[in-house]
C-alpha cells in the first residue's frame, strides 16, 4: 500500500494550499489585534482571612473557643478548598481558600456568605472578643501614588485636602478605589504629674471622669409647635484644646480649671 506523500499533495494543490495559509495568516493576525492586555490586568484571589482578637485569652484557649468553631461552621461553605488556621495569645487567624473551579463571578457572594455564617455563630463565641475582621482585597492593584505635601497646613489640614481629592478621584470614570495613607490621626493628650495630683488630693480617675461628663451628648426631649416638632439636645461637647482645659475638676470640696493642675 503506497503511503500519502504530503508534499506531493501539496505540489499539486499550491492553490489550496495558499489559500489555507492566507487565512491562517489572517486568523493569526485578527487575534493579535484583538487580544487582551492591560498593563495591570485584574484577577481574582480566592482566599481571604478571617481574623479574631479575645484579649488575655491563650493560644490554647483561641484555638479550641475561637478557631475551631468557625471553622466547623465555614466547612459549610460551598467551592472550598481547605481552610487554616494559626493562633497566637490573644488573636488568631483563618485563611479561606477557594478551589481553582471556583467561577471567579461568584467569589464575591462566597465572601458574603462568609461574613454571614460567622455573624451568625458570633453570639456563641466568648463574650469579651474584638471583631472578628475580614480581609478578601488582596488583589487590589495601585496604577498610581500622590503625594501631598504643603508648606504652612496643618496635618489636620492637609488631611482635609487629601479627603477632598479622594471623593473627586472617586467620581473618575473607571477608579475603582482610592485610599488615603500616612494621615495622621488627631489625639489631644492631657499629661499631668502624679506627685501632684497627690498633693492636691486628686486621683487620675477623677480627671478621666470630669472629662467624660463635660464631652456628653444627650437627648434633651423636644418642642412641638403648630407646624413642627424640634428636636433639642444637651451638649457639653469639646471644640478643642481651650475647651478641654477649662473642665473643672473638683476634689475635697475644692474646684480646680484642668488646665492648671494638667498640660492638655
Amino acid at each position: 500500500m503506497q503511503r500519502f506523500n504530503l508534499s506531493a499533495w501539496a505540489i499539486n494543490h499550491q492553490a489550496l494550499v495558499l489559500f489555507m495559509i492566507v487565512v491562517l495568516a489572517g486568523a493569526g493576525l485578527y487575534s493579535y489585534v484583538n487580544l487582551g492586555r492591560a498593563e495591570d490586568p485584574s484577577f481574582t484571589i480566592k482566599t481571604m482571612v478571617v481574623n479574631v482578637a479575645w484579649p488575655g485569652a491563650t493560644a490554647e484557649e483561641m484555638e479550641s473557643q475561637v478557631a475551631d468553631p468557625i471553622e466547623k461552621k465555614l466547612q459549610e461553605l460551598p467551592y472550598l478548598d481547605r481552610i487554616d488556621s494559626y493562633s497566637r495569645p490573644g488573636i488568631t487567624f483563618i485563611r479561606v481558600n477557594l478551589g481553582d473551579g471556583t467561577p471567579p463571578g461568584e467569589v464575591k457572594d462566597l465572601w458574603y456568605e462568609v461574613r454571614k455564617k460567622v455573624a451568625d455563630i458570633r453570639g456563641d463565641l466568648p463574650t469579651g472578643i474584638v471583631g472578628p475582621g475580614f480581609n478578601d482585597e488582596f488583589g487590589d492593584v495601585y496604577s498610581a501614588l500622590y503625594m501631598l505635601s504643603a508648606d504652612g497646613m496643618t496635618p489636620a489640614e492637609l488631611k482635609d485636602v487629601a479627603e477632598d481629592m479622594r471623593q473627586r478621584l472617586l467620581r473618575v470614570q473607571d477608579v475603582n478605589k482610592v485610599d488615603v495613607i500616612g494621615a495622621q490621626p488627631e489625639r489631644i493628650y492631657i499629661e499631668f504629674s502624679h506627685a501632684r495630683l497627690a498633693t492636691l488630693g486628686i486621683t487620675p480617675q477623677q480627671i478621666f471622669a470630669s472629662v467624660a461628663s463635660q464631652n456628653a451628648v444627650v437627648p434633651g426631649g423636644s418642642v412641638d409647635t403648630d407646624a413642627d416638632r424640634i428636636a433639642l439636645r444637651v451638649t457639653g461637647a469639646f471644640t478643642g484644646t481651650e475647651a478641654i482645659a477649662a473642665v473643672p475638676v473638683s476634689a475635697n470640696g475644692r474646684t480646680f480649671r484642668l488646665g492648671d493642675i494638667a498640660t492638655v
